[in-house]
């Protein structure tokens, strides 16, 4: 099954705080997962994010799809990172675009 890196609710009403964990896509939000991978504490004053940075590009290496929010965490805790890895997998596709075009082209003369 596909892995997700999502959020996992903790704490107490209205005081949550967030598990950044990497789980199987068909799991319960706050059920099983495989690791976690940091905390996200929004209530604070100033909101607090910590991150395993080397698991978290671990786990994308591996398929790993983050959910909106995690990649909207992931791109301001590792700045660079997950851009440049999107303007990669963008440029493969365009080279594949344009060989493709171009057998096609030679199989219409």
């Amino acid at each position: 099954m596909p892995v997700m890196i999502r959020l996992s609710r903790f704490g107490s009403k209205k005081r949550p705080y967030f598990r950044i964990v990497a789980a199987e896509k068909g799991m319960k939000r706050d059920g099983r997962f495989l690791e976690i991978l940091g905390v996200y504490q929004p209530k604070l004053k100033t909101p607090k994010l910590t991150m395993k940075e080397d698991r978290v590009k671990h786990w994308i290496e591996r398929g790993a799809k983050p959910s909106e929010l995690v990649r909207d965490l992931i791109i301001k805790s590792i700045p660079g990172y997950y851009e440049a890895r999107e303007k990669n997998k963008l440029s493969k596709l365009q080279t594949a675009r344009k060989k493709r075009k171009q057998r096609l082209a030679k199989k219409k003369k």
